[in-house]
This record gives structure tokens, sequence and C-alpha cells, in this order.
């Protein structure tokens, strides 16, 4: 359990530094190492269908839209999947492309009584680089993470 409570602490620290309203951050290292040794955690993509099946998928996440696409609208049944899909209970870790989404989906879940919620900084691609690009500086993909691709 030292592993956990180590992760955990940093990432309620970052909430703090960052005055986030949900439980806190965590870098990908740190979410795939949660989702592989905590009991009950959940990472929910919240990319859109076209990132996911164009970009890559994280194996085992739960994958339900922010916003839709096309029109990138926001996704009217987000909190009614989360709920059909994920306990209350559970710890929760929101992944997007640049952590902004997932941002979002963390505040709106935790408003809704999901206690411990955690964004995944960076995303799955990452920042961008001075060239405007993703993938080159940080992101899920970029550290060597389980990823697949359709």
């Amino acid at each position: 359990m030292g592993k956990i409570t180590e992760i955990l602490q940093a990432a309620q620290q970052r909430g703090k530094e960052l005055n986030l309203p949900y439980a806190g951050a965590v870098t990908p290292r740190e979410a795939f190492e949660l989702m592989r040794t905590a009991p009950g955690v959940k990472i929910v993509d919240v990319r859109t269908r076209a990132e996911i099946d164009w970009v890559g998928r994280v194996p085992g996440a739960v994958e339900i839209e922010w916003l839709s696409y096309p029109g990138m609208k926001q996704n009217p049944n987000f909190m009614a999947a989360l709920e059909q899909q994920v306990e209350k209970e559970a710890m929760v870790l929101f992944l997007c492309r640049s952590a902004h989404r997932s941002h979002a989906a963390a505040m709106v879940a935790t408003q809704a009584g999901y206690n411990t919620c955690f964004n995944i900084l960076e995303g799955f691609e990452g920042d961008k680089d001075a060239g405007n690009q993703r993938n080159k500086k940080n992101g899920w993909r970029l550290a060597g993470l389980p990823w697949e691709q359709s």
C-alpha cells in the first residue's frame, strides 16, 4: 500500500497547489500505477469516439465522450453513462487528449457525488511543443504506457 499512498498524497498536494475542486491530479505514470495496483480504480477516457478510434485507446478504460464529434457539443448523457458504468465509491481517473476536458469531467463528477476524482495531467497525447504539435513532449503515449489502436 505504500506506493499507492505515496501517489495519492502527491496527487492531493497537486490538487491543493492547483486549487482543484476535486481530489487531485496524477501524472500518466501514476495513473497507470494506480490502475494496475489499487483496487476498483477506473480510468474514464472522455475523448470523442473519433479520437479514441483514430488516435488510440487505453485498454480497460471506460469510454464516455465529454463532447460529441462532430460539432464538439457537450454530451447530455455524460453523467447518466458515468453512473451506469462507474460506481460512485470508485476512484476515478479522468483522461482526455490534453487534460482540459478531463478537468471539466472531474469537476462535474465531483459535484454529482463522486468523491475520489482525479485528472490525468498531460492527457493521452500530451502538451503542445514549440511547433504546436502533440505527442513529442509528454502524455500517456509518449510515456510508453499501454495503448492500442483499432
